[in-house]
């Protein structure tokens, strides 16, 4: 595996995100080792798992590599995007999976912290999710993910704003499971990595699954589902995309008009 690097210590599982280059954003490349590292540690069965950046990096992960989006009317979001499917071997993962955060994490990569089932951050970290900065209408699962952890207030103003909420306000609301001094981090995550693989894995595992699938049960009929993907494809065709990803690589400010 070229992009993440995993380790196995003793009863819990360790993936470190290794793109460090570009910030660790989130490539095709990098969630197919980030899926074949928990498939790895699923056999293994490991009692929880990890993820987290290399130590001392200012960017836990720049969130999905803008390169990768597509610019042929397709929708950026789809459900075989990379980012969905790493997102949901996350979910399904069956043991615990604990994003422990030092340093920012943008965009994509916000949604896939998001769905790890706890975060420890310290004072460095901080989270913002970026769609509107790109033109990029969020798909309504990512949007779902928000909602079943931070109260509705707080997930509009991430996605309207795109503005990161720091260390100290992201513990408030609830997207930091623990606030932890910055020397402290890794002791204490790894720490509650070992307490977990001392419970019953049998019982956290369907408890996580039937979380899981509980938070997922929210009927749409069918014509509202249609409604929702007509108002996305009106954005990801249109010209604020285009121009949101073109600023993008361009190193630029987008004009939205």
């Amino acid at each position: 595996m070229k992009y993440v690097i995993p380790q196995i210590i003793e009863n819990f599982g360790v993936i470190t995100l290794n793109r460090e280059d570009k910030r660790n954003a989130l490539s095709g490349e990098l969630i197919a080792d980030l899926i074949e590292a928990l498939t790895y540690m699923e056999q293994d069965k490991v009692r929880a798992v990890v993820l987290r950046a290399s130590k001392n990096v200012k960017t836990w992960s720049a969130g999905h590599d803008v390169a990768e989006l597509p610019r042929n009317n397709a929708d950026p979001l789809r459900w075989s995007d990379p980012l969905e499917e790493g997102i949901r071997a996350v979910r399904k993962f069956p043991a615990p999976v604990i994003a422990m955060v030092h340093g920012t994490v943008w965009g994509g990569a916000c949604d896939l912290a998001i769905n790890c089932d706890l975060i420890i951050g310290d004072s460095t970290c901080s989270f913002a999710i970026t769609p509107a900065k790109l033109g990029v209408p969020y798909n309504p699962s990512g949007i779902m993910h928000f909602l079943t952890r931070v109260q509705l207030n707080i997930v509009k103003e991430m996605f309207f704003t795109a503005l990161p909420l720091d260390a100290s306000r992201a513990e408030r609301v609830g997207i930091l499971n623990h606030l932890i001094p910055e020397a402290e981090l890794e002791d204490f995550t790894y720490g509650l990595a070992r307490h977990i693989g001392t419970l019953s894995s049998h019982s956290i595992a369907v408890m996580k699954e039937q979380a899981r699938i509980i938070t997922d049960s929210y009927p749409v009929n069918p014509e509202t589902w249609e409604y929702i993907q007509e108002l996305r494809r009106k954005v990801y065709q249109g010209h604020h995309y285009n121009e949101g990803i073109d600023a993008f690589m361009q190193k630029r400010t987008p004009n939205f008009v």
